[in-house]
């Protein structure tokens, strides 16, 4: 549901994320002894949370030869969430874990963005590779996602569930894990992939994140004789409102309106309101996006408060304590004004892999250095697309008209051919 969808090339050092894939020998990794009375069970790796950046994680360490164990709140896997948009960048990660041709058999390319007024009239158009003919942009459904980063794992990887209660580090740097069922853990390595709302992230001292002034209905329409849109992004802006869809599959299109709301309101799940409330608010709308609306299963419709946590250098905790360290909406969660939420999570799996691996495996770094080498070549890149992404928001979601009135005319000026020195395409 972004506006934008920017391609962050990986840096000339990144090249060396995955210098091998295959033929990998499983490495034997023992536990330091501690005091471990009461102790269920000893690993080296724990991953927190199995979304998109615990599943990534542990499918990166399990290709490096690291076992580590996911530990999932949920009874299952967490499919709820129609779909998301990933980019250039985001893709490049999922072939280096070998799943990208898996999934792109599955899911369409999209080959630009058609940018609209709420009565319809079109404010400018463009394709994505008009500058960049390595762009690759594509909706994919959550749960096929998650299903896809699941399977490449060995059998009782993930744990289901398996909700933290608490966290305690001991003098040896280990850290000990209770679970509500009273299971104890006491893990070398702890990966806190646990989401906006982590318990790994509060306890390393993070504050809860901001919401910042607006909501998003969230679906997925099915067409089962076959959707009849074109292979584009389709954004729709008004006064405080704006909404979008995206062609995922030939049969599935994703779509999303995005409210202001001075509060969270009250948590809704009934999908029959669900779907009154999404309707009225484009009640007057383009009927397309009406009929997306009707047409989506009850299970595959949400309501979201929308929320971001900046990272203020010398101000924000480290990524890592410890041994203990964060990946994804864990550290940095943002809104989605960008679309690079998932990408960034991937990114991070993928290079924390890397680096734990070399320091397990004997490397130069010890794992407390290989977390915070993690930590600063993230950080910036992260920073900086939490940031923009809210000022992003903060514009669109104006319901100033002589703000919206100069909105649309910057979409329409720089949605020509804007793209920045780093691959990112700006609106």
């Amino acid at each position: 549901m972004s506006l934008v969808r920017p391609i962050y090339p990986f840096l000339a050092r990144s090249k060396r994320w995955f210098p091998v894939r295959t033929g990998l020998k499983s490495v034997c990794l023992t536990t330091t002894r501690a005091e471990t009375s009461g102790v269920d069970r000893e690993e080296k790796v724990v991953i927190v949370g199995g979304g998109i950046g615990g599943l990534a994680t542990a499918v990166a360490l399990h290709r490096l030869g690291i076992r580590s164990v996911v530990l999932e709140q949920a009874e299952s896997l967490r499919t709820g969430g129609a779909s998301l948009t990933l980019s250039k960048n985001g893709w490049r990660v999922l072939d280096a874990i070998s799943i990208g041709p898996q999934l792109r058999k599955q899911f369409l390319e999209m080959q630009g963005v058609v940018l609209k007024k709420e009565d319809g009239r079109e404010l400018r158009s463009f394709k994505f590779k008009d500058n960049d003919q390595s762009q690759e942009v594509r909706g994919v459904e959550r749960r096929v996602l998650l299903e896809t980063l699941a399977s490449q794992l060995p059998p009782q990887t993930i744990r289901f569930s398996s909700k933290l209660e608490s966290i305690q580090s001991n003098a040896n740097g280990d850290t000990l894990l209770q679970l509500k069922d009273g299971t104890r853990f006491l893990a070398n390595i702890v990966i806190g992939c646990d989401g906006i709302r982590s318990k790994v992230a509060t306890w390393m001292g993070f504050s809860e994140p901001k919401y910042v002034g607006y909501c998003a209905f969230r679906g997925l329409g099915f067409f089962p004789n076959g959707q009849p849109f074109q292979q584009k992004v389709n954004y729709i802006f008004g006064r405080g409102l704006r909404a979008g869809y995206v062609p995922v599959s030939a049969t599935k299109v994703y779509w999303f309106i995005t409210f202001n709301s001075p509060s969270l309101g009250p948590q809704m799940m009934d999908p029959a309101i669900l779907r009154k409330e999404a309707k009225e608010l484009v009640s007057t709308w383009p009927e397309d996006l009406q009929n997306l609306i009707d047409l989506t299963p009850d299970e595959a419709i949400s309501r979201t408060p929308l929320a971001d946590r900046w990272l203020w250098p010398g101000i924000a905790p480290s990524a890592s304590k410890g041994r203990v360290v964060l990946v994804g909406d864990a550290w940095h969660p943002m809104t989605p004004n960008l679309g690079q939420g998932a990408c960034c999570a991937l990114e991070d799996s993928v290079l924390l892999a890397n680096k734990l691996a070399s320091a397990i495996n004997g490397g130069t770094e010890s794992v407390e250095g290989a977390m915070e080498s993690y930590r600063s070549e993230r950080w910036s890149q992260v920073f900086r697309l939490t940031v923009l992404a809210n000022l992003v928001g903060k514009l669109l979601q104006s319901d100033n008209p002589l703000v919206c009135s100069v909105r649309d005319n910057i979409v329409s000026a720089m949605g020509k051919s804007s793209r920045t020195n780093d691959g990112t395409h700006k609106l």
